[in-house]
């Protein structure tokens, strides 16, 4: 997410939105956003102001940025490979940031949280299809087959133990015993929980 250090509920907080930043924290009473439904900043609660039609595309924009994690810049790349694609650009965008294979750590329960997953990649615990991937922006093809690599398998057994618990996406198998989970196919829009409208965020940018 760039350079930004502060507090992650802030920005659920801004967008108005729960961006699940947090892993189980955004789902308990201590979840920042559930007990100030306000914008963050130091006159406390005020009612929010009327966003212009670019404002509007801003906070879209934003928005889902946050939800993945990326950089202004990763964000505008993925607009640009999606609007070169012959299918519908928004749905192409969205499919594009789902196939990141720090997202896709993230949504077979290897991690708590995106930005945890982008950690676990960088630092080398990964393989995918036998090679050693430690880039957390590469998209991975449908079939690709990802591992935990062998050393690790013991530091993640209580998170395969939280894993196993969670809901796997209907596009992604697992096998947390054999330690084999495969991106089985490209999600379509309707199975994405992403909480923007990404017509606006092309909006903004083609504008």
């Amino acid at each position: 997410m760039g350079s930004y250090k502060g507090p992650s509920c802030k920005l659920c907080r801004r967008e108005g939105v729960k961006l699940y930043l947090k892993s189980d924290r955004c789902d308990s009473p201590k979840c920042s956003f559930e007990r100030r439904k306000y914008v963050p900043g130091q006159h406390g609660p005020v009612s929010r102001v009327k966003l212009s039609e670019y404002g509007i595309r801003l906070r879209e924009k934003q928005k889902v940025r946050r939800f993945y994690c990326l950089s202004e810049g990763q964000t505008r790349r993925y607009y640009e490979t999606a609007n070169a694609m012959h299918g519908d650009t928004g749905e192409e965008m969205l499919q594009l940031m789902e196939s990141r294979l720090d997202n896709v750590v993230y949504r077979m329960g290897l991690s708590d949280t995106r930005k945890q997953s982008r950690l676990i990649v960088r630092h080398g615990h990964i393989r995918v299809n036998g090679r050693k991937v430690d880039i957390p922006s590469y998209i991975l093809k449908v079939n690709d087959v990802i591992l935990l690599r062998e050393k690790s398998l013991k530091s993640f057994e209580p998170v395969l133990i939280k894993a196993r618990k969670r809901k796997l996406p209907n596009w992604l198998t697992a096998d947390y015993d054999g330690n084999m989970y495969v991106y089985a196919r490209v999600p379509s829009r309707e199975e994405l929980d992403v909480p923007v409208n990404e017509q606006f965020v092309i909006e903004f940018y083609s504008r």
